[in-house]
């Protein structure tokens, strides 16, 4: 039986990014799939379907935040929402693509999502906070931000959002398996039966 792919379209800046980075590792892991990650620059997505997100009404926003603590508990989870919110993403996005040559892309991610979303550190907009997250995993500063300013890398994370785009991706995380394309963390049941071989 072929393994199954599944396109995992995500953002550091995301809230629901981060909850769906850690739903999905246990079905990842329970049907043997292959996850295939296209960090997405969710500022140009949203400027490309003239989406404001802090624009929304107060009321919802309120009930989101307290929907994501919901969620946190649940799921037993560390998150907090960060004191600045949101950031600039584009370094640190560029950075995990970095991070994929020394083969530290996951553990690297690992490291932004608890950083940001359960550390309230917000200096991993800059190097001055991507940086340590590097040396932690045997990679030094210096090669991490001249990987992730190279003109290589900047094409990367552009042909990802493009990438994402062309394939229908409006918000993250987002899911494609099969050319069909699941949108937001609580489609992990959808998720898991499109990889059951059973259906």
């Amino acid at each position: 039986m072929a393994q199954k792919q599944i396109d995992f379209y995500w953002e550091v800046g995301s809230t629901n990014s981060y909850f769906a980075w850690h739903l999905i590792k246990p079905i990842v892991a329970r049907h043997g799939a292959q996850l295939i990650l296209h960090p997405v620059n969710l500022g140009f997505v949203f400027r490309h379907h003239n989406y404001v997100l802090m624009e929304e009404p107060s009321a919802k926003i309120s009930n989101r935040l307290r929907d994501l603590d919901r969620w946190a508990e649940r799921h037993n989870l560390a998150f907090r929402m960060p004191d600045i919110f949101p950031i600039k993403t584009s370094r640190a996005l560029r950075a995990s693509l970095a991070m994929r040559q020394w083969g530290k892309e996951v553990a690297f991610i690992d490291a932004l999502m608890a950083a940001y979303w359960e550390g309230n550190d917000a200096t991993i907009a800059d190097f001055s906070g991507l940086r340590p997250l590097a040396e932690a995993l045997g990679v030094t500063g210096d090669d991490l931000e001249q990987a992730a300013e190279s003109e290589t890398v900047r094409q990367m994370l552009i042909d990802s959002t493009n990438n994402a785009l062309d394939r229908g991706v409006f918000g993250v995380p987002s899911f494609v398996i099969d050319g069909e394309l699941y949108w937001g963390k609580d489609r992990m049941e959808f998720i898991d039966d499109a990889l059951d071989p059973d259906n």
